[in-house]
């Protein structure tokens, strides 16, 4: 498929998931970590507006000057830009110039994009990060609209108009013995990854045990109703100075009416279903659990080299990992080279994917990092011992 094709696709996709929002919707950012679904549009707009169009094409003229500093996210290499707590007050620019600047842009990239012989080996690099880029957001805008509309004492139902897999339920589970030995992980081959997925490397592992699949939902609330909440022993100290702070008694969206326990989904409160794989919990729930059932969390190494003996995907795994550079990492230079190393202190490890991913974005080298106590992301664990 051509670059060109590939980004058409990818535009409708992103457009499409938002296709049900009201323009009320586009604005809301309950909490820091939620942006509005308005600036997703305009910040991945930005994205190649920036990075291909401004410095490759001839004669291109910006949208809006402004918009370098509304839509920029962390790059300090690129200037300064709205704080991003302050996401939810852009009232202006409006909806409707949002998708007006998202037009703009894709009539100069789709024209751009035409001839594709005029592309360098450099400039592929990072016309393809910008469609990677935005597969990211979807999977983002998918989480920060579920938090959105969860978050909405009314808990309005979000009718999906983009490709959601189903996630099958999980009817048995079985150890799979991984033997000692030192292997390989990192990415590998000419296809696309992320620079923290470099450089390939040895490691060494001494023999484990992990599930064949992740915990499910079943399982935590035998967890909670045993009073894993409420029993210190099961937890780090951030994690238990977590859970008093912010009086955490089960996974978010999750609420116990008359003795059954109910989530927020896009279709609105349902039954948490027994045998799907639990979802929206902080690292620090994931290692008290593990703690509770007599295991642990498998390291990002473990996973990665034990992925091909199980199904993954349904949720973003975390791992026992902190985020740090592979051996030999080196950030590429200006901009593109904030992207990821910058961010390498104070997070764990992520592995998978899950039903808000992009199909065909991930893979089992992907290496995904959250701070320990997030969890509105689609995030559940799979114990090794």
């Amino acid at each position: 498929m051509s670059f060109k094709e590939k980004y058409q696709r990818l535009r409708a996709r992103t457009i499409a998931i938002c296709a049900s929002l009201a323009p009320e919707d586009y604005v809301v950012q309950p909490v820091v970590d939620v942006s509005p679904p308005k600036w997703h549009l305009g910040h991945t707009t930005w994205f190649f507006e920036t990075f291909v169009l401004t410095p490759h094409q001839q004669d291109y003229a910006v949208f809006d000057p402004d918009y370098n500093y509304v839509f920029n996210s962390y790059y300090e290499t690129v200037g300064a830009r709205v704080v991003r707590t302050d996401r939810g007050n852009l009232s202006r620019p409006t909806v409707e110039e949002v998708f007006r600047y998202r037009a703009y842009v894709d009539a100069a990239m789709i024209a751009f994009l035409s001839d594709e012989t005029a592309i360098d080996a450099s400039l592929r690099a990072i016309i393809e990060l910008g469609l990677n880029h935005e597969e990211q957001h979807q999977e983002l805008l998918i989480t920060d609209i579920k938090y959105i509309l969860g978050n909405n004492p009314l808990l309005p139902a979000y009718a999906c108009t983009y490709e959601k897999p189903e996630v099958p339920d999980i009817v048995e589970q079985a150890w799979l013995d991984i033997p000692e030995g030192v292997y390989e992980i990192g990415a590998k081959g000419d296809q696309f990854c992320f620079d923290n997925e470099l450089n390939r490397h040895k490691v060494y592992a001494q023999a484990f045990a992990i599930q064949s699949g992740p915990v499910t939902n079943e399982q935590f609330i035998a967890f909670i109703e045993d009073g894993g909440y409420q029993d210190f022993r099961h937890w780090h100290s951030d994690g238990w100075a977590w859970v008093q702070q912010h009086q955490v008694a089960a996974p978010m969206y999750w609420q116990q009416i008359e003795g059954a326990w109910y989530h927020y989904t896009p279709e609105g409160l349902t039954l948490v279903p027994l045998k799907q794989p639990v979802c929206h919990i902080s690292y620090y729930e994931a290692w008290a659990f593990a703690a509770w059932a007599g295991c642990r969390l498998p390291t990002e190494a473990e996973w990665e080299l034990a992925s091909d003996r199980f199904p993954w995907g349904a949720r973003w795994e975390w791992t026992e990992s902190a985020y740090l550079p592979y051996p030999g990492f080196v950030k590429a230079e200006g901009a593109i080279g904030e992207y990821n190393g910058k961010f390498m202190v104070n997070q764990m490890v992520l592995r998978g994917a899950s039903e808000a991913t992009t199909p065909g974005h991930s893979r089992n080298t992907y290496r995904n990092f959250f701070q320990p106590g997030l969890r509105w992301q689609f995030t559940g664990l799979r114990l090794a011992r």
